[in-house]
């Protein structure tokens, strides 16, 4: 006579498999979690040594130009676009064969040599269609349309300041726009500290925005981080209302920052991950930094996903406090 498993004992089987699986997937989700976060700080470390060699080749000074060149798109498939110095791809929208900061990347490809760097291990690529980007053959979008990575690894243009140059008239307004530290490496008081780059979820940036001073209607102006810890709860923390100073926030959002916080580059070439509220404990309140807590402008005041900052600048309508410590920002000492 042939043995054979009885009823009971197949689901006796197929119970403790369920159980099994109930116990080893979540197990699973968090290695492979722990492994995106590990090549992300790996990423995110080579990102902020080529900033250093960078440096290192330019006579102490940070990358900041602004430019227009065929064929350097860093989607390469926009790179079959006709090269049109005063049109689609360098002026209009397109804007994939610019070299600024909104495609920082571009200033230190010699160094790293590889976008796929430079795309964030826990979201995918930006291809939403973004209005100044416009509709091409291959894509619209940060990416299908300019070349663009947002919602990525962001560059602390306050440090490095901005150039807005490129086929301008002579005189126009916040041309140059130079970082309060003179835009050396060697003008941080501690490089080890100070963050060169860090991570975002927001979809619509590429950079760590600049924040104005009073000056920002000169051709030459100075500028400042956004380094408001109100600012950065709205960025990052589980909205329910619109913005306000005083409103309270939750606990940090997984779509913003993922794994509990974000990753970040300092300027000694070294990567951190941050959790949420060590971040923020790193960033002065708008009191101690001396400047308005409600920003004027690049700052979506809604509860919406695209709250937060939405551009490359931010206006504070004050100079700031810079007689406070806080390395994070390369404030003080």
């Amino acid at each position: 006579m042939k043995k054979a498993f009885t009823l009971i004992e197949l689901l006796v089987v197929i119970a403790i498999i369920a159980i099994l699986a109930a116990i080893l997937f979540p197990v699973f989700a968090q290695a492979k979690a722990a492994a995106k976060k590990a090549a992300g700080i790996s990423n995110q470390k080579q990102i902020s040594l080529g900033v250093v060699m960078y440096a290192g080749d330019a006579d102490d000074m940070y990358p900041r130009n602004d430019d227009c060149i065929a064929g350097s798109a860093l989607n390469p498939a926009l790179n079959t676009q006709p090269f049109n110095p005063t049109g689609a791809g360098c002026s209009s929208n397109g804007f994939f064969y610019r070299m600024n900061h909104f495609s920082w990347q571009k200033w230190i490809m010699p160094y790293v040599k590889n976008v796929q760097i430079f795309q964030n291990t826990s979201r995918g690529i930006n291809n939403t269609n973004t209005p100044s980007c416009g509709a091409f053959p291959h894509g619209s979008g940060s990416w299908g349309g300019c070349g663009q990575l947002t919602g990525s690894y962001l560059l602390n243009t306050a440090l490095t300041g901005q150039l807005n140059t490129y086929n301008r008239a002579p005189g126009s307004s916040t041309m140059n726009r130079n970082s309060w530290l003179g835009g050396s490496l060697t003008a941080l008081p501690n490089t080890a500290g100070a963050a060169i780059l860090m991570e975002s979820g927001n979809m619509q940036i590429g950079v760590v925005p600049i924040a104005y001073g009073t000056d920002s209607s000169s051709t030459s102006v100075t500028v400042f981080p956004p380094a408001v810890r109100e600012y950065w709860q709205h960025e990052l923390g589980l909205v329910t209302a619109a913005y306000s100073p005083t409103a309270v926030i939750g606990n940090h959002d997984e779509a913003r920052a993922a794994f509990g916080g974000m990753i970040v580059g300092h300027a000694d070439g070294s990567a951190k991950y941050y959790q949420y509220g060590k971040f923020l404990a790193a960033t002065p309140t708008a009191a101690e930094f001396g400047v308005a807590a409600t920003p004027a402008f690049g700052f979506n005041t809604t509860a919406t996903n695209l709250r937060g900052f939405t551009g490359g600048t931010v206006g504070m309508a004050a100079n700031p406090n810079l007689n406070i410590n806080y390395p994070f920002w390369a404030l003080g000492q």
